[in-house]
């Protein structure tokens, strides 16, 4: 039996412009977000700030329907840009604060944008790509330094005249924008190829947020804590939006500064996805646990252990399956019991487990799970300029999502493992191909396979096997060295293997099941333990 789960789908109860003006107008002193410095903005604040930062826009030649780019950190102007950008039905398009090299090139050039507005911090990496079609960029958080190729603006660009006000207009619109207009496109990480840009409709974004945390109320204050330009960092602000609740906002995860957050912001659910729990599982007992104001966690994926780490801080725990393309076809009841569940299906999805000739395949089995939904638009809207792809996931008249599960005889799922040779670690999706890609860069590289290896902390790490150039010989530390400055930091390889050739199939295909198998061998080179540890880029500025 499909789970009851009511979500919205008018235009006021997911476009966000109308939903900021509804609760502007409606609770216009009640507190909308609270940030780690202890400022706060209230419901009108929010709508003052996100109509000036769109009036902004409009000045610098930003239209509905253009993309913009937001590489930034999450923080008070990436909110501010977030909503401004849709405020004046423009597509909001963030990158990943480690995006560098290649991978950033790739993406400016599919975002289709004219501006990007950029950490001041970041702004050296733009000046080492191809510019493509970003013609100006909007420096905030810091100094606006010049940089070959671009107009670089200072952040006053995006607050043009006298200070916002409740009494500010927001820009006209050509149109109203409609629930299946794209809100975003954020992309996720390619496995046979480079990342794609998965656009999203307002439509697709609502009912991801009101699905995943359904069981949460206006009086609830959510912790974003996660990146704004991957979908998980986005959906918990999402369903307060929509009910009128309030959120409080922290740069990023960290662990020992955790609980004293949840106490000092008053926060009521959070997302405790992947390693995090890991994490915070280790951690001693102390006051800030035990006096917390936590009451609910969303923890996928959801183990035993979680579980009983959910009893021991005495929270509601719910898991689900949920991805960037689509919104949410499984979520559980409060408090599932079975370890390595995903939910059951709600009320208006469609699921089914199938072989790779889309069979349906016997319960219990395990094979790819493919979904479609009962609402127009409640999926992606395609990959942008890559039609290929988009055809592929969505062929047979269902999104195909490449994961393989099985269902028990009491309609729940679990999830198995990946069907793509992506590569998950720390949260991040990570693609086998693009690590692939810098670590054939070297010139002693001649090919290269990159895997996932388990990792002590849960989820993956990197290992890279690489076969030498004919007569050359390669130094794993170099080798580590040489790939630093040229990706993000979650994708530098922890694991090297030097191998003369690498197993293939009749077809020359690299046999990676079989590196797979032999995993961490005696021979391979471990960058940690060599003391070579590679960290994000912190935005946290000294006292």
């Amino acid at each position: 039996m499909k789970l009851d789960i009511a979500y919205p789908t008018r235009r006021e109860d997911i476009v966000f412009r109308d939903l900021v003006e509804k609760y502007a107008k409606t609770q216009p002193d009640r507190i909308f977000a609270q940030f780690e410095d202890g400022s706060i903005w209230t419901w009108g604040e929010l709508r003052e700030k996100a109509v000036h930062i769109a009036r902004g826009l409009r000045a610098l030649g930003v239209s509905q329907g253009d993309h913009v780019i937001s590489w930034q950190p999450t923080s008070a102007d990436a909110i501010r840009t977030w909503f401004g950008i849709n405020y004046l039905g423009a597509v909001y398009v963030p990158f990943n604060t480690a995006y560098r090299g290649g991978v950033l090139e790739h993406v400016v050039w599919l975002s289709d944008a004219k501006l990007a507005v950029v950490h001041a911090d970041l702004l050296g990496r733009m000046g080492e790509v191809n510019p493509h079609d970003v013609k100006t960029i909007v420096a905030v958080g810091g100094e606006a330094r010049p940089v070959e190729g671009y107009e670089v603006l200072d952040q006053a660009a995006l607050s043009p005249g006298p200070p916002p006000g409740a009494d500010e207009a927001p820009p006209e619109l050509e149109r109203p924008i409609e629930p299946w207009d794209n809100q975003s496109m954020i992309f996720t990480s390619g496995t046979t190829g480079p990342s794609k840009g998965v656009l999203s409709s307002y439509k697709q974004l609502g009912m991801s947020g009101n699905i995943l945390y359904y069981w949460l109320t206006a009086d609830d204050r959510a912790l974003v804590n996660l990146p704004l330009f991957h979908i998980s960092g986005t959906t918990l602000l999402t369903r307060m939006l929509a009910i009128g609740g309030s959120i409080a906002v922290v740069e990023s995860f960290r662990t020992e500064e955790f609980w004293s957050v949840i106490r000092r912001l008053g926060v009521t659910c959070t997302l405790m996805m992947g390693s995090i729990s890991t994490f915070l599982m280790k951690l001693p007992e102390d006051d800030d646990q035990r006096n917390s104001p936590l009451k609910s966690v969303l923890i996928p994926p959801l183990t035993s252990e979680v579980i009983a780490y959910a009893k021991r801080i005495g929270v509601d725990w719910y898991t689900t399956f949920s991805m960037t393309e689509a919104n949410v076809p499984l979520i559980s009841r409060p408090n599932p019991e079975k370890p390595g569940t995903c939910g059951r299906i709600r009320r208006g999805a469609e699921v089914r487990i199938v072989d790779e000739h889309d069979n349906e395949v016997p319960v219990g089995a395990v094979g790819e799970l493919i979904i479609r939904d009962d609402e127009p638009w409640a999926l992606c809207s395609g990959y942008h300029k890559n039609p290929e792809a988009t055809a592929k996931a969505w062929r047979n008249g269902w999104f195909h999502t490449g994961d393989a599960v099985r269902r028990d005889d009491d309609g729940d799922f679990y999830f198995v493992d990946r069907l793509k040779d992506a590569i998950r670690r720390r949260g991040e999706n990570i693609s086998s191909y693009e690590v692939e890609v810098e670590v054939n860069a070297h010139p002693d590289v001649r090919e290269a396979a990159a895997i996932a290896v388990a990792s002590e902390h849960g989820e993956d790490e990197v290992m890279v096997v690489v076969m030498p150039v004919e007569g050359r010989t390669i130094d794993p530390k170099a080798l580590v060295e040489f790939l630093i400055p040229r990706m993000p930091h979650f994708m530098v390889p922890r694991y090297v293997r030097v191998m003369k050739e690498l197993p293939r199939t009749p077809t020359t295909k690299v046999q990676k099941v079989r590196l797979r198998e032999a995993g961490v061998t005696d021979d391979t080179f471990d960058r940690e333990a060599a003391g070579i540890r590679v960290r994000r880029h912190s935005f946290r500025k000294s006292a």
